[in-house]
Parts: C-alpha cells; structure tokens; sequence
C-alpha cells in the first residue's frame, strides 16, 4: 500500500488545480504547469485537498500512486513558491559568465564550455564562482543544475571543481601524505 500516494495534497491560496482528462492543470502566481496521469490513477478536488485514488491493486497501478501524487505536489509548490539550486565553482581561474540565456564556464579545460538551460529555468550569477538556478518546475531545475554541476565534478584530493552549495566533497590524503613511517 502505498503510502504517499494516500497522503492528502493541501491546495494554498492562490493556486488553482483543474483536472483535465488524463492530465492536471495547476496554475499559481509564478506559472502553470501541466502534470500527466498515468493509467489506473484518478485525482479529485475535495475543499482544499487534491486526493489520488487508484482504480485497482495492480502492480504497475500502486508503483505510479505515489509517483503521481509526488509529481502534483512538486508542481503546486513551484507555480506558488518556486524551486531553486545553487552552485559554486572551486579552482584556480574557475568562472562563470551570462551570454544571453546561457551560461560560458571556465572550468579548466583549455575551451569554454556553454550549457543551454531547460524551457523555463533562468540561471543568473550573483558573482562569477556562484550560479543560481531557478524555476517552477523541479525536474527542469535539477537537470539544469545536474548538467552544469557534471562539466567538472569536485574531485578528492583538491576538491575543485563545480559543487552544490554546502555540499560535502570527502577529501583523501593523497599519495605523499601517506608515505614512509
């Protein structure tokens, strides 16, 4: 039984949710976003609770209850407050720079790198080793920040590289730090 997938979604003010055949439409202050359901799921208004109920006990139908359910809740949380990751570079001549909508890395390669952001992500630079990605929709958000973050991963024996904000890199000793006793 699945666990999220019975959990009530609390629907805030100012957002509006209309079930539209196979597909939930939420609209908020920041956007609307469209959130496919798959076979087997139903969703209901009740006040303001959102309710998923599955039609049968079937596998594949329990395993996408919670997926479902999760799916809708991330999107009435990014049209009403947003989603938001920020990352910061580490290294010697690491910088970022806006072109446009893109954004140019200087990640210690000896050629730029340019990563293109998802349909409705704005990226912005509050200083050239910080990036902020922002938006509504969470999936969109986190794949922006995933590709970015994968141009130079933190490595472990310097820890340089591009990182999510406090985010802890495990550092080893290295080789001559371990040597001869």
């Amino acid at each position: 039984m699945s666990r999220i997938g019975n959990k009530h979604i609390e629907i805030p003010a100012g957002v509006k949710v209309e079930v539209e055949g196979s597909s939930v439409k939420v609209t908020g202050p920041k956007g609307t976003l469209c959130v496919p359901l798959n076979r087997g799921i139903t969703v209901e208004v009740e006040g303001t609770n959102l309710v998923c109920k599955r039609e049968s006990d079937a596998k594949q139908i329990k395993q996408n209850h919670g997926t479902v359910r999760a799916n809708i809740h991330n999107a009435i949380v990014g049209v009403n407050q947003g989603y938001k990751k920020e990352l910061e570079m580490r290294g010697i001549g690491y910088k970022a720079q806006m072109q446009g909508n893109n954004v140019v890395l200087w990640a210690g390669y000896s050629h730029t790198v340019t990563i293109v952001p998802n349909e409705g992500v704005k990226v912005t630079l509050p200083s050239p080793t910080e990036i902020t990605v922002e938006g509504i929709d969470k999936q969109a958000v986190g794949q922006t920040a995933a590709r970015i973050r994968e141009v130079r991963r933190p490595e472990p024996y310097l820890g340089k590289g591009i990182r999510y904000k406090n985010e802890y890199v495990a550092t080893k000793e290295g080789k001559r730090a371990g040597g001869k006793k």
